[in-house]
């Protein structure tokens, strides 16, 4: 059974005059899921693009601020999170197949901040807050999760 579903911008449209999507779902989820202001996620995500090393494989979106989008395996970002109280819980490994999707009963009580393909989206206590149903009708698979310990 999928997840109920609430529309939540995490206060872009507020701290941006922006209302249509613009590729920030890291910065969204990120706000949602900590309670923090929009802005602020925002500038701390950009900051951490502008600061990263840049390589030969590095995507041209890189040290861009975070409407480009946010790479989320980089240690910065790890550390970031860390630093908000967030803790990673991998939901799958390499051949391991999808075990954990978004729809009720298989991810925790708690804010979340919830990778799925190509997107973040927060998940407070079975509730998805994004700008539009992620869940592909309880089908998506998550990938992991970020839960906050505090």
């Amino acid at each position: 059974m999928k997840l109920e579903f609430r529309f939540n911008d995490g206060g872009r449209e507020d701290a941006t005059g922006k209302s249509k999507r613009s590729g920030d779902c890291v910065t969204r989820a990120i706000a949602i899921a900590s309670q923090k202001s929009y802005a602020e996620v925002w500038e701390a995500l950009t900051e951490g693009n502008a600061t990263q090393r840049k390589t030969k494989r590095s995507p041209k979106t890189a040290n861009q601020d975070a409407d480009t989008g946010v790479l989320v395996k980089r240690k910065w970002f790890r550390d970031y999170m860390a630093s908000l109280g967030f803790v990673w819980i991998p939901t799958m490994t390499i051949g391991s197949g999808c075990k954990v999707h978004l729809r009720r009963g298989e991810l925790p009580d708690g804010r979340l901040v919830v990778a799925v393909s190509k997107h973040y989206v927060a998940v407070i206590d079975g509730v998805i807050h994004d700008t539009y149903d992620p869940s592909r009708e309880g089908n998506r698979c998550v990938y992991g999760f970020w839960k906050l310990e505090n």
